[in-house]
């Protein structure tokens, strides 16, 4: 799916690095912030948030897509996800699946001010997608 205008990453990255400053993270100290340009051209935002059960832990990209789905988004067409000193975090491996089915291999991921944007797709190769499951029913 292609955009229809690009990505204003100077507002997107200001807004994750923003969220980040509110994220919990008294175990790790990596604040983590994320926004997203959805489909409808609004941002939504979301920062990590740490639990005592590390595995319950919730990364900022999901706190993204939550945000997306409840605003009634479809798709994230953008996205800057940042540590609280500005400086741009690749996603990890769960957030990239989960933003596959929210975003697509299409979905440019910014790298920072002086680099160009990498796709999700460059980041997930060989991705399980909802393909695998079609393929398989009955």
């Amino acid at each position: 799916m292609a955009q229809a205008e690009p990505a204003d990453w100077i507002t997107l990255r200001a807004t994750a690095k923003e969220v980040a400053r509110r994220a919990y993270a008294p175990w790790s100290k990596l604040h983590v912030g994320a926004a997203g340009l959805t489909d409808q051209h609004t941002v939504v935002s979301g920062c990590n948030v740490e639990n005592a059960s590390f595995g319950l832990s919730l990364c900022a990209e999901c706190g993204l897509v939550s945000a997306l789905r409840a605003q009634g988004g479809e798709r994230i067409i953008a996205l800057s996800v940042v540590t609280e000193d500005g400086l741009p975090l690749a996603p990890c491996g769960r957030c990239r699946q989960v933003l596959l089915e929210h975003g697509g291999p299409e979905l440019p991921i910014d790298q920072g001010a002086n680099a160009d944007p990498i796709t999700l797709g460059e980041l997930l190769p060989g991705a399980f997608d909802a393909s695998e499951l079609a393929r398989r029913q009955p």
